[in-house]
């Protein structure tokens, strides 16, 4: 397994070693002590999927604290254009953004610390999508900010992707006050 840092601070990808041979394939998708220098204190409450159709879009979604959530992410099934945006008012990449493709060929994983707003566009018919999270789900304290916030400038590499009626009303970033330090 190896972790390299981007960027934005905080935010690493993940790339494992893929032991294959003719009868396919074998990787660790998740180790404690590898992954707790990097995440301290590790603690995962909560594990998600989600399977998309083709040029779906997810997000940009968050929680407020104190249920902020960290998520370790991958794609299982398919290719995903994987997007985090640095929500912290103190960083100095405040409102700046990560794009990553993840794929099943690859395999590598996205780690987004609370703090981030999150969302990704799935390119492949039937994108099998998995989240570890380091807090639970919590409808109220979840937000949401505008994917095609002209402010963000994220290009998401398709003009009319298929949104939720709750992505698309998401908050701007510029009228988002940032609860994040």
């Amino acid at each position: 397994m190896k972790i390299d840092f981007t960027d934005i601070k905080g935010l690493a990808v993940i790339t494992p070693q893929i032991f294959a041979d003719e009868r396919g394939y074998f990787l660790e998708t998740y180790h404690h002590e590898k992954l707790r220098q990097l995440i301290y204190p590790l603690e995962f409450v909560q594990d998600n999927e989600s399977s998309s159709t083709i040029h779906t879009l997810r997000g940009l979604h968050f929680q407020i604290p104190p249920f902020a959530q960290g998520k370790l992410v991958r794609v299982i099934r398919g290719k995903a254009l994987d997007v985090a945006v640095d929500l912290r008012k103190s960083s100095p990449t405040y409102g700046q953004y990560f794009s990553i493709w993840l794929d099943d060929i690859s395999k590598q994983q996205l780690w987004i610390p609370p703090g981030f707003a999150h969302g990704f566009l799935a390119a492949d018919e039937g994108t099998l999508f998995a989240y570890k999270c380091t807090a639970y789900y919590q409808r109220d304290a979840e937000r949401c900010i505008r994917w095609n916030d002209t402010n963000l400038s994220i290009d998401w590499g398709v003009d009319n992707p298929l949104v939720s009626i709750k992505d698309n009303q998401g908050m701007d970033f510029k009228m988002f006050d940032s609860p994040f330090i």
